[in-house]
C-alpha cells in the first residue's frame, strides 16, 4: 500500500520549501547570538577538578597480528555530522572527516568550545548521516539558488524552534500531491546534490580506511517517519566503497521490503550491504510486528530478504536501552537500565512499548516464526550505538559526556535542566553504546563478514570484552584449559552461531569478560533464555557466575547484592568491589530436548557516577533525584540458537 507518488530525492527539497512558504512566521532564534555567548560562558566556569578521569590516549591503535581466535574490535556504526539537518541546524559543523578524526584519537571542539576527546579511540566507524537530506547543503551552497531555497538556509544557519517543528510535522505527514510536481530541472539539480554528497562521504570513509588499524564502511541512514518522534529507522553499512551511485532514501523507498529491493538492484557485485534497525524501543511496536510502516503483512520472500540483509539490530543507544522491559513479556529488574518509556495501556499506540518493541521480544517472536514457516529471520545478533549528531563517534564515557545535539545540550546546565524552561528528555537521555566485533584482524572485510556472522555483541559504552560459546561437547574443566580458545571453537560455537539438538544431555556454555582497563571492575555474568515449547513462549534469566566469592541462590537463581559504594562528592568507586575478570562453564539445568530455544549472556558492572552525576560535581550541585545517581554498566552477547 503506498501513501504518496515518490518523484526520487526532489520531494524533501520541495516539501521543506513549500513549508517555507506556507508557514513563514520567523519567531526569534532557538539559539541567539546572546544564547551563545551564556553558554560559552557556562562551559566555560565548569570545574573538571571535582573528579579523577582517565589519561586520553591521542593516537590510533596499533596494528594487532592476525589471529584466527579472534581479537575484539570496538567501534561506532551510527554517527551524524553536519550532513545531516538535525545535526547541522543545532550548530554542529563538524565534518565526516572530523568525526574520523575523533574516532581515530584526535580532539574536536564541542560548538561552545569545549575540547572533547577519547581517553581510547576506536577501532572502527561509519558516519551514517540521514540521506534524506544529502542535498541540502550542496543547495544551500549554490549561488543560483532560488528566493525559497536562499530563505529556507539563511533559517538553517540561525534556526528557530518552528523550523524544526515545522520539518518534524512535514515528516510526519503525507506531502500534498502539489508538492510532486516540479519542474524536470529542479528534479534533476536535487538528484545530483545528493549523489555528489553520497560521493563525498564514500570518499571521506576511503580516505581514512587503514586497514590493520582503523577501519571505516562508507554508511548512511534511512530514515522513514513515524509520529511523536518515532524511529523505523535503519544504517545501512556497505562492506566496501563498491556501492549504489544514490544512497535509497526513506523518499525513494516507502517501506524497509522496498529498501532491501533497491539496495539489492543497486548494490551489485562486488557491492555488498546490510541494513542495522535502530532503537526498537521507540517503533512504536513496528521494529519487530509482521508488517510494514503501510501495514503491508510480510510474505514469506519478505522473511527472507530480512534474513539476509538484516543480521544485526541497535539495541543500546542514547535514545534508551532497547534490550527488554519490565511488564512487556519481562520481569527481571534488569530491564529497567537506561529504559525510560512506559509500557503501552489498553488503546495505546505511540509513546510507549509494545509488545513487538524491544529486542528480547523480537528474539521470541523469531522462534515463533521458525516453527511456523520452517526458518528463523529475527535470528539477529546485538549492537550497541550512540546516534550522537555530534560528529563524535564512540563518545560514551559517562565522565566526559557533552550531549548529542549540538547546543541544545552543550553545557552541564542545559543537560540537566529538567525543570519549567527545560528537557527532561537531556536529563534521561545516556552517552550511548557501542559495537564490539570479533575478528581476525582490523580489516574491512574480517569485520563485515563477522557482523554477517554474528559475532558481535552490545556494551553499554564501556569496553568490557565478552566471549560466549555454546556445546553439547564441552568437558567439565574447559574454563582452566590454557587451550581454551581453541577448543570452544573446534567443538562449539560462538555467539551468533547455532546448535543441532541433542536428547541425551543438556548445552554447555562458556562465558569469558573482562573488565574495561579504565573502568570499573564486573559484578555478576547472567544467561538470558528464551524458548519455545508445546506451543508457547517463555523466557527466563539465570545468574551464573558472582564477583567476590559470592555463590548463585539455587532459589532464586541470584547471586546476593553486591556490597559496592561509590562517593558520590567525587565519583571514586570502592577498590574491593567486584573483579577484573569472571569465567564459567554453565550447563542449561532445565533444557528440554523438544525446546526451540536462544541464549544470551548479559555482563553487569560494579557501580559508577552516572553522566549526570559528573555534570553535577561539574556544577556543584547535589545530583538530580529524577534519574539514579550512578550506573551499572552492561555488555550483552549476540545469541546463540537451539532448534
Amino acid at each position: 500500500m503506498r501513501w504518496y507518488h515518490l518523484t526520487g530525492l526532489i520531494i524533501l527539497l520541495v516539501a521543506v520549501i513549500g513549508y517555507i512558504v506556507f508557514q513563514n512566521r520567523l519567531s526569534a532564534p532557538l539559539i541567539s547570538d546572546e544564547d551563545i555567548l551564556q553558554m560559552q560562558a557556562d562551559a566555560a566556569s565548569e570545574d573538571e577538578t571535582r573528579f579523577p578521569v582517565p589519561t586520553s590516549r591521542s593516537t590510533a591503535g596499533d596494528i594487532a597480528a592476525i589471529n584466527p581466535l579472534k581479537n575484539v574490535y570496538f567501534g561506532e556504526l551510527h554517527i551524524h555530522t553536519d550532513q545531516s539537518f538535525d545535526s547541522y541546524i543545532f550548530g554542529n559543523r563538524l565534518t565526516p572527516d572530523q568525526a574520523y578524526q575523533f574516532a581515530k584519537g584526535e580532539p574536536v571542539l564541542s560548538p561552545v568550545g569545549q575540547a572533547v576527546q577519547l581517553a581510547v579511540p576506536l577501532d572502527f566507524t561509519a558516519v551514517t548521516d540521514h540521506a534524506e537530506g544529502f542535498m541540502l547543503n550542496k543547495a544551500c551552497e549554490d549561488p543560483n539558488a532560488g528566493a525559497d531555497m536562499r530563505a529556507l538556509c539563511a533559517e538553517m544557519q540561525q534556526p528557530n524552534f518552528n523550523l524544526f517543528m515545522r520539518m518534524r510535522t512535514a515528516g510526519e505527514q503525507r506531502p500534498p500531491a502539489s508538492l510532486a510536481e516540479t519542474s524536470p530541472e529542479e528534479a534533476a539539480q536535487a538528484i545530483i546534490y545528493a549523489q555528489e554528497t553520497w560521493a563525498e562521504i564514500v570518499a571521506a570513509a576511503d580516505n581514512h580506511n587503514d586497514p590493520g588499524r582503523f577501519t571505516t564502511f562508507a554508511g548512511y541512514e534511512y530514515s522513514p517517519p513515524l509520529p511523536a518522534r518515532g524511529k523505523i529507522h535503519r544504517n545501512i553499512i556497505f562492506r566496501n566503497s563498491s556501492v549504489p551511485r544514490t544512497a535509497v532514501s526513506a523518499f525513494d523507498a516507502l517501506t524497509e521490503i522496498d529498501l532491501w529491493a533497491q539496495l539489492k538492484d543497486s548494490c551489485q557485485a562486488p557491492c555488498e550491504f546490510i541494513t542495522i534497525p535502530h532503537n526498537p524501543n521507540k517503533t512504536w511496536g513496528l521494529a519487530f510486528a509482521n508488517h510494514t510502516i503501510d501495514g503491508d503483512e510480510y510474505t514469506e520472500a519478505d522473511w527472507r530478504q530480512r534474513d539476509q540483509f538484516e543480521p544485526l539490530v541497535e539495541m543500546y543507544q542514547i535514545k534508551g536501552n532497547s534490550e527488554c522491559a519490565i511488564g512487556v513479556g519481562s520481569t527481571d529488574e534488569e530491564c529497567g537500565f537506561e529504559q525510560f518509556l512506559p509500557r503501552c495501556e489498553d488503546g495505546q499506540t505511540i509513546g510507549c512499548i509494545t509488545p513487538t518493541s524491544m529486542a528480547r521480544n523480537g528474539l521470541k517472536i523469531g522462534l515463533e516464526l521458525e516453527n511456523e514457516i520452517g526458518f528463523n529471520p529475527l535470528d539477529f545478533g546485538m549492537i550497541g550505538a550512540t546516534d550522537s549528531h555530534n560528529s563524535t563517534p564512540g563518545d560514551t564515557e559517562e565522565w566526559d559526556y557533552r550531549g548529542s545535539s549540538g547546543y541544545l545540550t552543550a553545557t552541564a546546565l542545559r543537560r540537566l535542566s529538567a525543570g519549567p524552561g527545560g528537557n527532561y528528555l537531556n536529563l534521561i537521555n545516556n552517552p550511548g553504546g557501542l559495537a564490539a566485533i570479533w575478528a581476525p584482524e582490523n580489516t574491512r572485510d574480517a569485520l563485515f563478514d563477522a557482523m554477517q556472522r554474528k559475532e558481535v555483541y552490545a556494551t553499554s559504552g564501556t569496553r568490557i570484552r565478552l566471549r560466549m560459546f555454546g556445546s553439547f561437547d564441552f568437558n567439565a574443566g574447559l574454563p582452566e584449559q590454557a587451550d581454551l580458545l581453541e577448543i570452544a571453537y573446534r567443538d562449539g560455537v560462538p555467539m551468533g552461531g547455532r546448535l543441532a539438538p541433542r536428547s541425551d544431555r543438556s548445552p554447555d556454555f562458556l562465558v569469558w569478560a573482562l573488565q574495561d582497563p579504565i573502568n570499573a571492575p564486573l559484578d555478576r555474568i547472567q544467561i538470558i533464555k528464551g524458548w519455545t515449547e508445546n506451543g508457547e513462549t517463555f523466557e527466563t534469566v539465570y545468574d551464573i557466575v558472582c564477583s567476590n566469592g559470592r555463590s548463585v541462590d539455587p532459589d532464586t537463581k541470584r547471586c546476593p547484592e553486591i556490597q559496592a559504594s561509590v562517593d558520590i562528592s567525587n565519583c571514586t568507586i570502592d577498590p574491593d568491589a567486584g573483579e577484573p575478570e569472571l569465567k564459567t562453564l554453565w550447563s542449561d539445568p532445565d533444557y528440554g530436548p523438544g525446546q526451540n530455544a536462544f541464549y544470551y549472556a548479559r555482563t553487569i558492572q560494579t557501580p559508577t557516577c552516572r553522566w549526570s552525576t559528573y555534570d553535577s560535581l561539574r556544577l556543584g550541585q547535589t545530583p538530580s533525584e529524577r534519574v539514579p545517581a550512578t550506573i551499572s554498566e552492561m555488555a550483552w552477547s549476540s545469541p546463540i540458537w537451539i532448534n
